[in-house]
């Protein structure tokens, strides 16, 4: 409808899970790593978990349309039936004559269709979406096909896509030995605040014209705490976006407008009524007035004040740190120099006590020689001195 309007080949934002608008945040592309792994290495049990509308089915159809050669898959998207209604469609796939075919017979067809391929070097696997309407009887059934397997690696890859509370359904004790054949256990998580926006701009650029609108400051704060990161979420609010700019001929997105939107799709209890994440945070869609005697009054006045708050105390404990941290510096520094100082005294008294017990141990050595050579010219002295005054006497 307004694709024309902002020069856009397609729409850009549209619900369904088109593999040619898949975004590749640092979750997606771990996940797609993880899921190449698995199959290249026959891994057995591969789960893949998000919240609704995180991503992933628009990444197992991105998987299948990109598979590698050898590959050969099976799709179950419908999880509400019973084992043998589930054998049916993986057998049906997988091209197995299913008409009139019990459950041990479609078992049988299954297990010598799997051990065919293996001969022939091929991958057989199976993606289960939605999983978390299986039941537990159900999933117990499913791990019974991993015993499908040759001497050296599984005969059928198995990979189970659903929303979070799968998880809980697996944390069954009956379940334990399921769980311990998942090789691979990968999450979607929501996108950050910088995805979500090249998210916006990448869904734009396929669609034909990454320019197509320019997001005021602010506006995509605002897509972010209403939609939490999920990416389907966003395509809704976008969606509404660019039918309102198209409506107001505009080619700009401001906060005002990103309010009305989510207003009008009265967005937490449409979207978030069942399940509202914990710790989330929004933003008040209109602002109102503020209260008399000057205090806030409203969500938003409040909101900034707190802000503020926040701010100065961040400020405050930054510079304290700041401080801190320089007169410890000082301390250490002066510290060290004191300490340097009373060494190189200390080394002083050291060297000069050394030289000392040195000198004296040289003189003790030296002494009783040093007393025979004095002593013997002293006596030599005297017994000329005493001949000499006897012969003086004498001659008187």
């Amino acid at each position: 409808m307004y694709e024309s309007f902002f020069n856009l080949i397609k729409k850009p934002f549209d619900l369904v899970p088109n593999p040619e608008f898949l975004f590749m945040s640092r979750s997606h592309r771990r996940a797609l790593i993880h899921l190449d792994y698995g199959i290249h290495e026959r891994a057995g049990f591969i789960l893949l978990t998000g919240e609704v509308g995180s991503g992933k089915t628009t990444l197992i159809r991105d998987l299948i349309k990109k598979r590698p050669a050898g590959v050969l898959l099976s799709k179950v998207f419908n999880t509400c039936v019973n084992f043998e209604q589930f054998l049916t469609m993986v057998n049906d796939d997988f091209g197995l004559q299913v008409q009139g075919k019990d459950r041990t017979s479609l078992l049988r067809d299954l297990n010598d269709f799997l051990i065919e391929q293996y001969s022939l070097g091929n991958r057989p696997t199976l993606i289960i979406d939605e999983a978390q309407n299986l039941t537990p009887e159900l999933l117990e059934d499913i791990r019974m096909l991993s015993n499908l397997e040759a001497d050296d690696a599984k005969l059928l890859q198995i990979i189970i896509v659903g929303q979070p509370e799968l998880r809980k359904t697996l944390a069954l004790p009956s379940l334990l030995q399921l769980r311990q054949r998942i090789s691979i256990n990968c999450h979607l998580s929501p996108l950050s605040r910088p995805e979500l926006e090249e998210y916006i701009l990448h869904r734009l650029e396929i669609a034909g014209n990454r320019e197509a609108v320019v997001f005021c400051p602010g506006s995509m704060d605002i897509i972010f705490r209403y939609s939490r990161g999920i990416p389907r979420l966003v395509n809704i609010i976008c969606d509404f976006l660019m039918l309102s700019a198209f409506a107001e001929e505009t080619r700009e997105i401001d906060e005002d407008m990103v309010r009305d939107v989510i207003g009008d799709l009265d967005f937490e209890n449409q979207f978030w009524e069942s399940g509202l994440p914990e710790n989330s945070e929004t933003l008040p869609l209109k602002e109102e007035g503020p209260a008399t005697g000057g205090k806030p009054g409203n969500a938003m006045e409040l909101l900034k004040d707190i802000s503020e708050r926040l701010g100065k105390l961040e400020k405050e404990s930054l510079e304290f740190r700041e401080s801190s941290l320089k007169e410890m510096g000082e301390n250490l520094m002066s510290l060290g120099s004191a300490f340097r100082f009373y060494a190189r005294e200390t080394d002083a008294v050291v060297s000069e006590l050394k030289a000392l017990v040195e000198k004296k141990a040289r003189i003790e050595e030296a002494s009783p020689q040093d007393e025979v050579s004095i002593t013997q010219p002293l006596i030599g002295q005297q017994v000329l001195l005493a001949a000499l005054k006897e012969k003086k006497l004498k001659k008187v």
